[in-house]
C-alpha cells in the first residue's frame, strides 16, 4: 500500500511539473487569445501580439487543393471587438510547447464553436518572442477543416449543448 501511495504521489508531482514556469507564461499568452475571442475583448487580444505579426490560414478548397491565405491581424482584432450576441469558443488540447532562449513555439489542436455550433477544427501553430513586456506572438498559422475532426468527448459535451 505504501509503495502504491508513493507511486501515485510521484505521478501527481510529475504532472504538476510537466509545464515549467516559462512554458506556463507562454501558454498564458496563447490562452489569452482564446479568452479575448470569448469575451469580444480586442484590447486583450492585441496585447498578445507584437505590432505587426504574420498570420496565415491553410485549408483545402473544394477541389482538394491546398490554399494558403495571409491574414490581417487588425481585421481580426476589429472582428473580435465588434459587439455581437454570439460567443466565439475555441477550446484547445494536445498543447506542445518548445522554448529556446527568447523563442517559443506552441502547437495545439482546436475546435471552433459559434455559441454551441461546431464550425471547424484544425491546428494552431504559434511562434512567440520574449520581449521586455513578456512573451508576444509574432507568427500564427492555422489549419481549418470541417471533416475528420477528432474533438475530445469532454470538449464536445462542454460546447455542443444541443447534442
Amino acid at each position: 500500500m505504501r509503495h502504491t501511495l508513493v507511486l501515485v504521489f510521484a505521478l501527481f508531482a510529475f504532472n504538476l511539473s510537466a509545464q515549467n514556469p516559462e512554458e506556463r507564461q507562454v501558454m498564458d499568452v496563447v490562452n489569452r487569445v482564446f479568452e479575448a475571442m470569448r469575451r469580444s475583448d480586442s484590447t486583450l487580444l492585441k496585447s498578445s501580439f507584437v505590432p505587426q505579426p504574420a498570420t496565415y490560414t491553410i485549408f483545402q478548397n473544394q477541389a482538394g487543393e491546398t490554399q494558403f491565405r495571409e491574414g490581417d491581424l487588425q481585421k481580426f482584432i476589429e472582428a473580435v471587438g465588434n459587439p455581437k450576441e454570439d460567443v466565439w469558443n475555441e477550446p484547445i488540447w494536445n498543447e506542445k510547447v518548445q522554448i529556446d532562449g527568447s523563442l517559443a513555439a506552441v502547437w495545439v489542436d482546436y475546435a471552433f464553436y459559434l455559441n454551441d455550433q461546431f464550425l471547424h477544427c484544425g491546428v494552431d501553430a504559434f511562434q512567440l518572442v520574449k520581449t521586455l513586456e513578456g512573451w508576444k506572438i509574432f507568427h500564427l498559422a492555422d489549419t481549418r477543416r470541417k471533416a475528420d475532426c477528432e474533438v475530445p468527448e469532454d470538449v464536445r459535451q462542454k460546447y455542443e449543448k444541443s447534442r
